[in-house]
């Protein structure tokens, strides 16, 4: 298995201004996925920049994490619990996109997404 750095994630109160501020900054293509909720900056090189929105930063979790995608979601979540890390989450944006939220072994949140 190999995860790819897809995405770092930042949470924030309002995503697309800061969207548009780093997008300026880095010479990147803004892309409101879900607008007001989750903001794409594509970038020329490396991975993109997403901006989620959060009303009130929540006590214990790191406002920026980063986003992997694998191929077999399902097989990459199983050998990373069995590796220390843990599942505290799953979402999905209807039947396209999902994503599962984990924990590394000291609590750092990460998010593996698949089709």
């Amino acid at each position: 298995m190999t995860l790819h750095v897809e995405m770092v994630t930042v949470d924030c109160a309002e995503p697309e201004p800061l969207a548009q501020w780093w997008a300026q900054v880095l010479g990147g293509t803004v892309n409101a996925v879900m607008p007001g909720e989750f903001i794409v900056v594509e970038l020329p090189d490396g991975p993109k920049l997403g901006f989620q929105h959060v009303e009130e930063p929540t006590p214990g979790k790191n406002r920026v994490h980063l986003d992997f995608h694998a191929a077999d979601m399902e097989a990459e979540v199983a050998r990373l619990v069995g590796l220390g890390a843990s599942e505290t989450e799953r979402h999905n944006f209807g039947d396209e996109f999902s994503w599962v939220v984990l924990a590394d072994p000291v609590g750092n949140a990460f998010c593996i997404a698949g089709q």
